[in-house]
């Protein structure tokens, strides 16, 4: 749902367009507590864990900005003993001469945020995944200026939007109006095959791949 809100498809036409310069670097981090053995995430038969939970997100943006999928998979994964579902998770993505790397939790505090390098400049996203239906959404553009110290911040602020509305919008254009569908099927297969590549690299010793 995240990726048809409008602040993501702005940050989307801003690493394509050049804004930033050539894309470099993502780093990523998302994170909540929850130790409730009762909850689907802590059942492993069910397919808890942080990776398909919330490591798909992750996984997702860095396939998205790349526009491609990863040629190097390097992961460090710490299960709960009880459990064994999977709860700190941490991969290094190879993208050719690109690198996205990140780090989700199911045992740690919330937070979410994203930072995209380029070679000219950075946008960081204002709650990039679970994006408030209640209140603007901020997308932080630094390029120029004389960074770290006085960086140039340009602030771009996107109207309330519920993300699950915008899905089901597009959906129901594609279905009732014949329009393509904004995101085939075989991107959800793709996510898949990279985080089974994400828990090879990190149950196996040495942890690359």
């Amino acid at each position: 749902m995240y990726r048809l809100h409008p602040s993501w498809i702005a940050v989307r036409d801003l690493v394509a367009s050049g804004r930033i310069g050539k894309l470099r670097t993502i780093q990523s981090w998302f994170s909540y507590y929850n130790d409730d053995p009762a909850n689907i995430r802590n059942q492993a038969e069910a397919g808890g864990g942080a990776m398909w939970d919330i490591g798909c997100y992750t996984v997702n943006l860095s396939r998205m900005l790349f526009d491609g999928e990863p040629e190097t998979v390097e992961a460090s994964i710490e299960r709960d003993p009880a459990s064994g579902v999977d709860v700190l998770a941490s991969a290094v993505l190879g993208f050719g001469d690109g690198i996205a790397s990140f780090t989700v939790s199911t045992r740690v505090e919330t937070d979410q945020r994203v930072h995209i390098y380029g070679t000219d400049g950075r946008i960081s996203i204002g709650i990039p995944f679970n994006i408030p239906p209640d209140r603007p959404t901020e997308v932080f553009v630094t390029a120029g200026g004389a960074p770290p110290v006085s960086p140039a911040i340009e602030v771009l602020t996107f109207p309330t939007t519920d993300p699950y509305t915008a899905e089901a919008e597009r959906f129901a254009a594609a279905i009732l109006d014949g329009l393509p569908t904004p995101i085939p099927p075989a991107d959800a297969i793709g996510n898949i095959r990279v985080i089974e590549r994400i828990f090879a690299a990190g149950d196996r010793a040495g942890g690359g791949s």
